[in-house]
């Protein structure tokens, strides 16, 4: 089972850092992605990394704001956001494939184990 933490209310411009472990399970073999669902929204796929985090993947709207990273030794993945926007707002999901490289297309259908998520709230 997954497991995300970090997630807070802040207000906008400021930063935030996600984290994603998992009980009784290694996620260095698989890569790992991150989502997020707005209230109204459908869920979105924001990052990708590869097992060995040699491989990344953004969504266009949070290129350059957001950044993945994981460190396989202690079992975690990071988001890191910079520039916190209101439009940022959403539960953030980490997700696990049965694959090790991250897919074409960031769907949520690929992906096979979740967590329960983390609130993000950005106030103006």
């Amino acid at each position: 089972r997954l497991v995300e933490s970090g997630g807070d209310s802040v207000q906008s411009g400021g930063s935030l850092r996600l984290a994603c472990t998992a009980s009784g399970a290694r996620l260095h073999y698989y890569a790992i992605a991150w989502f997020r669902q707005a209230p109204g929204k459908e869920r979105e796929g924001v990052s990708c990394i590869s097992s060995g985090g040699s491989t990344t993947k953004y969504a266009d709207s949070v290129k350059g704001r957001f950044t993945i990273s994981r460190d396989n030794a202690n079992n975690m993945v990071y988001l890191q956001i910079n520039g916190l926007k209101p439009d940022d707002t959403a539960i953030y999901y980490c997700a696990a494939t049965a694959i090790s490289y991250c897919p074409a297309n960031l769907v949520a259908g690929v992906f096979a184990s979740w967590g329960q998520g983390t609130q993000v709230t950005v106030s103006p």
